[in-house]
């Protein structure tokens, strides 16, 4: 079903709420709720929206997490002198450029051992 198939004024909602309740837990699809034909409001079932916070917060951290290693692997090339010798995987170590925090593009200056 699609979520513009859902889509109900306030002055439904106030008749048939509790309709709408019952029909949240069967339908995990949830319900806009407009008012002067503008959506101002999303009604949804409290299971459903529980899953979608844990995924949430579970996206949140594997973003902090990929930033983090993104960071201190481009801040240890930039620095080899203090970098571990299995640092980095390139294709081309010729060219010794970070190509794996996007747009960071530092040649990085160092010995190919530190590329494996």
């Amino acid at each position: 079903m699609k979520l513009s198939e859902q889509v109900k004024p306030i002055s439904y909602l106030k008749a048939h709420a509790p309709e709408i309740i019952r029909t949240l837990k069967d339908n995990p699809q949830p319900v806009v709720i407009t008012l002067h034909g503008e959506a101002k409001a999303i009604l949804q079932d409290f299971g459903q929206y529980e899953e979608t916070q844990e995924t949430l917060a579970l996206l949140k951290v594997l973003a902090l997490t990929n930033r983090q290693v993104e960071e201190a692997n481009c801040a240890q090339l930039r620095n080899p002198s203090r970098a571990s010798a299995n640092v980095w995987r390139t294709a081309d170590p010729d060219a010794m450029s970070c190509s794996f925090r996007r747009g960071c593009g530092t040649r990085h200056r160092g010995s190919l051992s530190l590329h494996r």
